[in-house]
Order: structure tokens, then C-alpha cells, then sequence
């Protein structure tokens, strides 16, 4: 997924200004910044929240500009938000189950060939199990989702985005509002799963000093400038990300 000199104003505010910026299978891409700095703005029109002034974003290719958020988290492009949003009297397997959208047994054209639906549904329940396992919630699928602590909430949510079949995916202070411990354990499950399932991520996060050691990628942003790109221990001694932070530059 590309976005290509992304602009957007608020007034006489320059949220974005000339944004480039990749993201790729299998990388975890953090996106970091003082608040103010155009982050949220930003994740916003990737998703289709806020349509850009100007600039295009690209998926495979195709210009999804103008696309809807849900036209593009049925391409596979996918945001969260700090607040988990689940059906908290289903239990953690039906939460995945419904973000599959495999009802094919009730469907009355379909439902008279059994064996059909059937290998379908059951596929869909593998699949459910081994996210589950990935994000660490196999031993609480049949435990009410509301039932679950804030961070088992947001690793559900984080699984029912990637049951929907989601291949990009954009996340917003995942970790807001868990303590540390908690925190390390969402970061180390979203780490795993963009390993293992080869997902490209972008998360912004305000906690640097847990979350850079589970990022391939760090992009850093401040006025609505990208500001600097790379690993993170590059991005951290670039002086400008230095500055916006500190308030003071690398000699």
C-alpha cells in the first residue's frame, strides 16, 4: 500500500502536508510523533475517514482515493480504534466466527447442499482456532467476550480484523489504557501475527520505549511532515525526530 504526497487542511491548518509513505507484507510500521503532529490525520485518510485535499493512495496498484472505509475493508484494508469493539455477550469463537461473515448454512439457496456449507463452515472454524492461538485467547473461546480484560479485548479485536480477511491493517494506540506488562503482551501478539500471517501494519503509539523493539520499520511525523523513516535505532538519531521530541538538537 503506497500513499503519494497525501495533503489535508483543516481551515488555514495544514494537518498532512506532501505525505510518502509504504507499507509492506510481513513489516511492522510504526508511526510515531509529538501529539499535533498529523498521526491520527493521517491513519484517518488511509482508511477513508477524511478524503485528502490532495495526493492518491494506492492498494495493489489501484487508486482507492475516494473509496469508502468499507469498500476498502472489503479490499482488505482494515483500521481499529483504542476502544474495542466486540459483542461482549458472544463468546470469544463466535466473536471470529461472525467477522468471518460465513453464514452459508442459512442461506436458502445454499442450505440444501450440506456437505458444501458444511467443509466451508468448518474451515472457517480452523482458521478462527488458529488466530485465536496466535493472539493467545485459545484456552477463552467459549468464555463471554465480555468477560475479558482490557487487553484480551483489544488481541480479540485485533483477531476478528484478521478473520475478516484484512491484509493491511492500521491501528491507533493499541496499548492506550493497559499497564505495561499488558501492554508488551498486545505488542509481542500483533508482532507475531504480522510474522507469521505476513500482514503489513501501521500503529501509532505513544509508547516508544515498548513499542520500537517490535517494529521493522519507524516513520516519524511533526507538522504534518514525515520527518524521517528507517529502523528504529535510525530514525531514533536522525536530529530533527531528536528536536521535535526534546526540543533540542544532536550536535
Amino acid at each position: 500500500m503506497k500513499c503519494l504526497e497525501l495533503v489535508k487542511s483543516f481551515g488555514g491548518v495544514r494537518a498532512v502536508e506532501g505525505v510518502n509513505l509504504s507499507l509492506h507484507a510481513g513489516v511492522f510500521s510504526l508511526l510515531i510523533g509529538p501529539n499535533g503532529s498529523g498521526k491520527s490525520t493521517l491513519i484517518n485518510l488511509i482508511a477513508g475517514y477524511y478524503y485528502p485535499d490532495s495526493g492518491k493512495i494506492l492498494m495493489h496498484g489501484k487508486d482507492i482515493t475516494r473509496l469508502k472505509p468499507h469498500e476498502r475493508f472489503s479490499i482488505g484494508l482494515v483500521r481499529t480504534f483504542q476502544t474495542a469493539r466486540l459483542f461482549t455477550s458472544l463468546t470469544v469463537l463466535d466473536n471470529l466466527l461472525l467477522a468471518a461473515g460465513t453464514t452459508e448454512g442459512e442461506n436458502i439457496r445454499i442450505a440444501p447442499f450440506r456437505r458444501k456449507w458444511l467443509v466451508r463452515e468448518m474451515e472457517m472454524v480452523e482458521k478462527a482456532y488458529q488466530i485465536l492461538e496466535l493472539v493467545g485467547l485459545e484456552k477463552l473461546r467459549d468464555q463471554p467476550a465480555g468477560k475479558l480484560s482490557g487487553g484480551q479485548m483489544k488481541l480479540l479485536e485485533l483477531g476478528r480484523v484478521v478473520m475478516s480477511g484484512a491484509r493491511v491493517i492500521l491501528m491507533d494506540e493499541p496499548t492506550a489504557g493497559l499497564n505495561p506488562v499488558i501492554a508488551e503482551s498486545v505488542l509481542s501478539h500483533i508482532r507475531r501475527l504480522v510474522t507469521e500471517l505476513g500482514l503489513a501494519t501501521l500503529l501509532v503509539e505513544h509508547r516508544l520505549d515498548l513499542a520500537m523493539k517490535y517494529a521493522d520499520k519507524v516513520f516519524a511525523m511533526f507538522n504534518g511532515r514525515l520527518i524521517g523513516e528507517g529502523s528504529p535505532e535510525e530514525v531514533l538519531t536522525i536530529p530533527d525526530v531528536v528536536e521535535s521530541y526534546l526540543g533540542e538538537r544532536l550536535a
